[in-house]
């Protein structure tokens, strides 16, 4: 069944109960044909209705909160002065989108918010004909806007195209990138540029100041007010206003205007939560050809009173009771994130040289942990994977050991800058790999499983992943200590909470060097696992000794360099071997292991249990691991094999 069916036919029994909920316009809104149909004077209403069920519907199916609260009189000031989906809206960051969606039909599937069969969190082409291009990942609207714009002249098609960037995607290098080919070009391109300082947390760097610096001038806010209301808008004056407007800014700021320099004409700034503003000012726009951008001015979180004073905490806050903004209580476990934050701590107050370096996620890592206790050491470079890992590596060939903590799905933007300026010299830069593996409910554009097969072939990386959280200390020690290339590899969620690691004295783990948690009867199954999904392995080989299976199980805890002698006696003493890794079997490290033994000349019979060879959707990690058969069943089922 195509995922639009899916959806529509798991979420239609909830129409009835939606509507009788006191929303007067919203059930009313299944299409931007219906939202045409609301007076410019019944939109603020509308909007607040929306931004209700949003706050309503997250409260209970957990997703990105504040950042569509923010942009929900943008959703809909633009679906109802574009005539969409023939005019294509490009989301960036589409955690911006759920007005989007509900403007969209897709109100009533919000109690499947990434749930497995329902709506993802991000704009997905087959989902809906309203999503134009997928939504996961930072800064890539421009570039495919401009596509759209492009194949439009090319097919002598009069659409419009906007794209939406926000959330601080505007600091990525592709945005850039994207406006200066979209301002060369003259293509009929309109970018607005959701402006609310932050994107998961507060944002940094030359740009922020910049688009600061125009948002609260105020000899030119104030003078421009003034001449404004003067004169009527349709008047030869106010006319004449438009074309000066840029002369005005550069004179009054005292500065050029960055857009202008890419060859965009550039409108702003604008209330970014006047609905009716909004609509005018882009009826405006929508008869100006050539690239434009629309500078708006938003509150990421506005409307909801706890999201507003704690933006990034609502950024994605989970279960809350939505009336008081009480939180759901998580478990006493550590995250692997808040281990890699406080092992970061303890090892750069004893060793001075370390830093820190995180690409705009210092709490959804914990590097804020060291930019709170030593600020000077610890840097958030905004959303710029690739410039982090350069940062890094010119850091580590001036003598210093910068631990560069990066999401798997996202190092996929720096693969170039990890060999050119990393690998190729040998330089000592310690790649954290954060939400390594299957991720959950952000779906296919998150999921962290490319990462171990794009760097295997990287000569003289050291590739490690840690069972637990001693573990994890163990190899940042290792690894601020070896002065190599080093990745260490750990998931989304809690540690497995084995023992007292907090406080306990570091030791070094040999590089290569895996171990035995289990023997095992030769000639019969071993298990190897590699990284935190050992812990499913050891307990399926400890439930299959309970079935009277013996089974031996190995941890490899490095995917590179492997343990020869570890191999060795694998490869010599058992005719079965079951690898099992959180990263896609194409490629990885069960390839590496069956490599080595034929190469050798052992030949047991080889199951590599990990991700298949395909794009995995949204679920709750535990449906992805039994979807993709290694959760302690599978790893079972495999081992009870004949």
């Amino acid at each position: 069944m195509a995922p639009f069916l899916l959806w529509k036919s798991l979420t239609l029994h909830h129409r009835d109960k939606m509507e009788k909920q006191d929303y007067k316009y919203m059930n009313g809104v299944d299409s931007p044909a219906d939202l045409k149909r609301l007076s410019l004077d019944e939109l603020p209403a509308y909007c607040g209705e929306v931004r209700r069920f949003i706050i309503e519907s997250v409260a209970r199916a957990p997703g990105h909160l504040a950042s569509s609260l923010g942009a929900v009189e943008l959703s809909v000031a633009i679906h109802y002065v574009f005539d969409t989906p023939n005019d294509k809206i490009v989301w960036d960051v589409g955690h911006q989108a759920y007005a989007h969606k509900i403007v969209t039909g897709r109100r009533d599937a919000f109690s499947t918010l990434r749930k497995s069969g329902g709506i993802a969190g991000f704009p997905r082409p087959g989902e809906s004909p309203y999503d134009p291009f997928i939504g996961g990942h930072s800064s890539t609207s421009i570039s495919a806007a401009l596509g759209f714009s492009t194949a439009n002249r090319l097919a002598g098609r009069s659409e419009h195209v906007v794209a939406v960037i926000g959330d601080g995607a505007m600091t990525g290098g592709l945005a850039f990138e994207g406006l200066n080919n979209a301002g060369a070009s003259k293509s009929d391109l309109l970018v607005v540029l959701n402006d609310n300082r932050i994107s998961i947390d507060r944002n940094t760097g030359g740009l922020a100041d910049y688009l600061v610096g125009i948002t609260t001038s105020e000899r030119y806010n104030r003078f421009k007010m003034k001449v404004w209301n003067m004169f009527p808008p349709g008047s030869s004056v106010h006319n004449a206003l438009k074309k000066t407007s840029n002369a005005l800014k550069h004179g009054l700021l005292q500065q050029s205007n960055l857009f202008e320099s890419f060859g965009f004409r550039y409108f702003g700034p604008v209330d970014g939560h006047d609905v009716v503003g909004l609509v005018k000012v882009l009826r405006d726009l929508k008869r100006i050809g050539g690239p434009k951008l629309l500078h708006t001015v938003t509150m990421k979180g506005k409307g909801y009173t706890p999201a507003e004073l704690d933006q990034p905490t609502w950024h994605a806050p989970g279960p809350f009771d939505p009336r008081t903004g009480r939180r759901a209580k998580g478990g006493g476990e550590a995250r692997w994130q808040d281990v890699f934050g406080e092992t970061l701590v303890e090892l750069a107050r004893a060793d001075g040289r370390i830093v820190g370096i995180t690409p705009a996620m210092p709490t959804g890592s914990s590097l804020n942990l060291m930019m709170e206790a030593m600020p000077a050491r610890a840097f958030d470079v905004g959303i710029a994977e690739g410039h982090a890992v350069t940062f890094a590596a010119g850091l580590a060939a001036a003598g210093m050991v910068p631990f560069c903590t990066v999401y798997s799905s996202f190092l996929q933007r720096a693969y170039d800058n990890v060999i050119h300026d990393v690998a190729i010299e040998r330089l000592g830069v310690v790649l954290c790999v954060d939400r390594g593996g299957l991720v959950g409910e952000d779906g296919t554009t998150h999921q962290g499983v490319f990462d171990i097969a794009a760097l295997l072939p990287v000569p003289g990386m050291v590739i490690s992943s840690p069972m637990d959280e001693e573990d994890m200390r163990s190899l940042m020690y290792t690894a601020s200590r070896a002065g190599l290339p080093f990745v260490i590899r750990y998931p989304r969620g809690n540690a497995p909470g084995r023992g007292r690691w907090r406080g306990r004295e570091f030791a070094e783990t040999e590089i290569g060097r895996g171990r035995c948690l289990r023997g095992g009867g030769g000639g019969g199954v071993a298990v190897l696992s590699f990284g935190p999904v050992g812990n499913f392995a050891a307990e399926a080989v400890e439930r299959a000794a309970g079935q009277g299976v013996g089974a031996a199980h190995y941890d490899l805890r490095f995917a590179k360099p492997l343990d020869g002698e570890l191999l060795h006696e694998v490869g010599r003493g058992f005719g079965r071997v079951i690898t099992v890794e959180d990263g896609a079997v194409s490629g990885g490290v069960g390839g590496a292991v069956s490599e080595f033994f034929a190469a050798h000349g052992y030949s047991p019979r080889v199951e590599h249990l990990g991700v298949p060879d395909r794009f995995i959707p949204h679920g709750t990690p535990a449906e992805l691991y039994r979807m993709c058969g290694f959760d302690t069943e599978g790893i079972l089922a495999a081992i009870l094999k004949k």
